[in-house]
C-alpha cells in the first residue's frame, strides 16, 4: 500500500498561520498532527522540516533595516519555535517525537546528528529538523533537500496551500495550467517557483523526487505516501 516508506515532509511556516497574518492556527497544527499520526501508524518513517515565515522571514527583515545575516538567523530561530509547537501538537496525540536543530541549544532540542536522526526514525519516532542549515543565505527548502538526502528519504514531500505546480500563480490567474509531472531541468529553466534553485539542484544531483501537494486537505499526506496521484511530481 505504501509507495514511500521514509519521507521528508517540508511544511511552510506560513501554512501554520492558517488565515492569520502571524502566529499559529490551532486548527492547522491539529490537522498536521492528525495527518502525521495517520501516516506514522501505517509504518511510514516521518521526518519534517518546517519554515518560519509565520513568525519572521529573513528577506522581509531586510526591508525593516536588518542585514541579511541577522535576518536569516532570526528566521532560523523562528523555525525552532515552530518545531516545538508542532512537536507539542503531535505528542498530544501520543506519537513520540524529537526536535533536532542545526543551531546549538541543548536546553531546548537535540543537536542535529545524521546517524542519530536515522536511528530515531528507525525506532518509530517522528523527527522534526529545525534551525535550517545553521547558515544564512539558505532557505528552508534547501534545508529540506539537504536533510532528505542525508537521511536517505524516499521522497521530499513539499506540503503547501496549493494542490501542485502551475505554469503561473493559480491564485491570480484563472487560466493557470497544473502540471502532473515536471522535470528538474524544466522546473529550473521555467522558474516555476517549486523551490529555490539550490534545493532543486541538490535533489536533481541525488535523484531525490519531489512531490508538491496541498497539505491542508485532510488525508493528503497519507495519499501522497501511498503514491496516489495528487499534486505534482518533480523527477529526472
Amino acid at each position: 500500500m505504501l509507495k514511500y516508506k521514509r519521507i521528508l515532509l517540508k511544511l511552510s511556516g506560513e501554512a501554520l498561520a492558517g488565515n492569520k497574518e502571524f502566529g499559529f492556527s490551532n486548527e492547522v497544527l491539529e490537522s498536521f498532527a492528525k495527518q502525521i499520526k495517520e501516516v506514522h501508524e501505517k509504518g511510514v518513517e516521518v521526518a519534517i522540516v518546517i519554515g518560519g515565515g509565520n513568525i519572521f522571514r529573513g528577506i522581509s527583515g531586510m526591508e525593516k533595516g536588518f542585514d541579511r545575516v541577522t535576518g536569516d538567523t532570526m528566521g532560523m530561530l523562528a523555525t525552532i519555535m515552530n518545531g516545538l509547537a508542532l512537536q507539542n501538537a503531535i505528542e498530544n496525540l501520543g506519537v513520540p517525537t524529537r526536535v533536532m536543530t542545526a543551531l546549538q541549544m541543548p536546553q531546548v532540542a537535540e543537536p542535529f546528528i545524521r546517524r542519530k536522526a536515522i536511528r530515531h526514525l528507525e525506532k518509530g519516532r517522528v523527527v522534526i529538523f529545525a534551525g535550517g542549515t545553521s547558515n544564512p543565505y539558505f532557505t528552508t527548502d534547501s534545508s529540506g533537500a539537504l536533510r532528505a538526502v542525508e537521511i536517505q528519504a524516499d521522497v521530499l514531500a513539499k506540503g503547501t496551500k496549493v494542490d501542485g505546480i502551475y505554469d503561473k500563480d493559480p491564485m491570480k490567474f484563472d487560466d493557470a495550467i497544473k502540471y502532473d509531472t515536471v522535470s528538474f531541468d524544466e522546473a529550473i529553466s521555467k522558474n516555476l517557483g517549486v523551490m529555490d534553485t539550490a534545493a532543486l539542484s541538490l535533489c536533481r544531483e541525488n535523484q531525490m523526487p519531489i512531490v508538491v501537494f496541498n497539505a491542508l486537505q485532510e488525508g493528503n499526506i497519507l495519499k501522497m505516501a501511498q503514491g496516489e496521484t495528487i499534486g505534482t511530481t518533480v523527477k529526472k
